[in-house]
């Protein structure tokens, strides 16, 4: 989901291609893929879940969450066995629709806050829930198609490895364009039981653990295998953190119906989980992807029989990709405004703009933020600047006074712009998130207490060609940034110091202030590393576990990303 920005800040929309919500793997380099992600199941980093078929069912036969049904739960016994393709929908025994008025048996803790491994202390969750900070919202947009798990299986064998970043996996269906991902999530070990709602419930610690508030959930279909999991991330969310939101996200460019009531159906059955977001005042958070995709009648129909129909009061905030177009005559029945945004560090003055228009019309306003673009299946990137994008997308939604922030994404692999923890980023972009969002939220930046290095570069150049048989190129997205090689080092130090780098064979170092400083050196073939020295002793390291080659056999134009304050 993208919007074109053009050099001099105004936006230029255009329609997005009828495959964007289709998502089909990489090869990679094959030792090292191997080794990280046996360091991975070794630690036992992460958890997760799901399957990715059926993202265009055929009907729009909505499967409302029955009030009555048993849901199934941690101790029903679900043994999954790796199938040699995807499973097809239903066939998961944890795929059941859950019972939205269940109360669970106990709240999950959740994982700690990760202290020790950023620069900062993070604060608490009470105190960026309540006062000042907890009006402030963040979410994360959840991509259903890419949980953690797909099979439930060991990841040197996978879904995700044979068939996603792969560029022959799925009988080579995705060949032409080198597989269908370049990332996948972090791995996780198989697991007994219902692996597929346990996975989900992680998903929820880890961004809870960042300061997150809730995720935006994207509404892909109203059947099959992407509605079940809609319907397990509620009760999942909930048995977790009962203060974690879910804010309903029906995507119009997906979904397969024209009648209000279905729509209206669908989102009361999701509505009436406890996660589902609500005001304070109780009125349900709708806030559908590409609105203007339906008319105001007919979203007035949808928001009146959620009403009438389903005693459920909402408020409207509608996400655009032309916001400008549209919000004029959106405004009468909405709370709020969103638009999806662009993904490159230029034309990111448009969003202030935006963001004073819905101001002025007395409408909140969630602003998006994202980390990079790069979509092999669709033909087209846009320059991110290693984190440029990152910094620059959360400080006008610092500098704008946005109320809510959506990052996009959490997790849509095929687009390339995931902020969960990836094998290729580890927890780079979230730990530099949760620095922002403690901005966002309470208003004063934290303090620098530990020297961390963020250390982002390609692992091939902009311009190189790759030597297999794909076919179908990326290339940038009008009004994108110019592609460009470098490597940036990323430094919080709590006081000066300098900062030892490596590049391939170029050895170099820099003075870095106290604070936070963007370093920009060259990109060349070989490993990279930084270090900061003080009183000739290094106090804090970092390594990119990825190699930059002059020759690939796939084209691969995300940014690998890698921080000294995890392993």
């Amino acid at each position: 989901m993208a919007a074109d920005r053009r050099p001099d800040g105004r936006t230029e929309r255009r329609a997005r291609p009828p495959s964007h919500r289709r998502r089909p793997g990489f090869p990679g380099r094959r030792p090292l893929l191997a080794l990280l992600i046996s360091a991975f199941l070794l630690v036992g980093v992460l958890a997760a879940a799901g399957i990715a078929e059926d993202l265009f069912p055929s009907g729009s036969r909505p499967l409302a969450a029955a009030p009555g049904a048993a849901p199934s739960r941690p101790g029903a016994s679900t043994t999954a066995v790796a199938p040699s393709r995807a499973p097809e929908p239903g066939a998961t025994p944890s795929a059941k629709t859950p019972d939205p008025g269940a109360t669970p048996a106990a709240t999950d803790p959740g994982a700690p806050r990760p202290a020790g491994l950023l620069p900062f202390d993070m604060p608490q969750p009470a105190a960026l829930r309540s006062g000042k900070a907890g009006g402030k919202l963040v979410f994360a947009h959840y991509f259903t198609p890419y949980p953690l798990s797909l099979d439930n299986a060991s990841a040197n064998g996978d879904y995700y490895t044979r068939n996603y970043l792969e560029p022959g996996g799925e009988d080579g269906k995705h060949q032409r364009y080198g597989g269908l991902l370049r990332d996948r999530p972090l791995p996780v070990p198989p697991k007994e039981g219902d692996w597929e709602y346990a996975n989900l419930q992680q998903e929820v610690r880890t961004a809870r653990a960042a300061g997150i508030d809730g995720f935006t959930l994207d509404l892909l279909s109203l059947s099959g295998k992407n509605w079940e999991r809609s319907n397990l991330l509620m009760e999942a969310a909930r048995s977790v953190d009962p203060g974690f939101r879910i804010m309903l996200m029906p995507d119009m460019t997906s979904l397969k119906t024209d009648d209000p009531g279905v729509l209206a159906d669908a989102v009361a059955a999701l509505g009436k989980y406890p996660a589902a977001h609500r005001l304070g005042d109780d009125r349900l958070v709708v806030s559908p992807f590409k609105a203007e995709e339906k008319s105001v009648a007919w979203w007035t129909r949808v928001l009146g029989l959620l009403d009438s129909k389903h005693g459920i009061r909402t408020a409207f905030v509608p996400l655009f990709l032309d916001f400008g177009a549209h919000h004029g005559e959106f405004a009468p029945i909405s709370h709020g405004f969103s638009e999806w945004g662009s993904r490159s560090y230029v034309g990111q003055e448009s969003s202030t703009r935006d963001a004073r228009r819905a101001h002025g019309m007395g409408k909140i306003w969630m602003q998006p933020v994202s980390v990079q673009d790069a979509r092999p299946n669709q033909g087209v990137y846009d320059e991110a600047g290693n984190t440029a994008t990152l910094r620059a997308t959360w400080e006008h939604a610092i500098d704008d006074g946005a109320d809510w922030v959506q990052l996009t994404t959490w997790n849509d692999y095929s687009e390339g712009s995931q902020f969960a923890p990836s094998l290729h980023n580890g927890y780079t972009y979230l730990d530099l998130t949760s620095y922002y969002l403690t901005r966002f939220k309470t208003g004063a930046w934290p303090k620098i207490v530990r020297d961390t290095l963020y250390l982002t570069a390609r692992t091939q150049f902009a311009a190189a060609a790759p030597t297999g048989t794909q076919s179908l190129l990326m290339s940038p997205r009008k009004g994108s940034a110019a592609p460009r090689d470098t490597v940036e080092v990323l430094s919080f130090l709590t006081e000066p110091g300098t900062v030892r780098t490596a590049v391939g064979p170029a050895r170099g170092s820099h003075r870095a202030p106290a604070g936070i400083h963007s370093e920009l050196l060259p990109l060349r073939a070989g490993a990279g590393s930084a270090e900061v020295v003080r009183g000739g002793r290094a106090v804090t390291e970092v390594k990119l576990p990825y190699p930059v080659d002059h020759t690939v056999a796939v084209q691969d134009l995300q940014y690998y990303a890698a921080t000294s304050g995890r392993e």
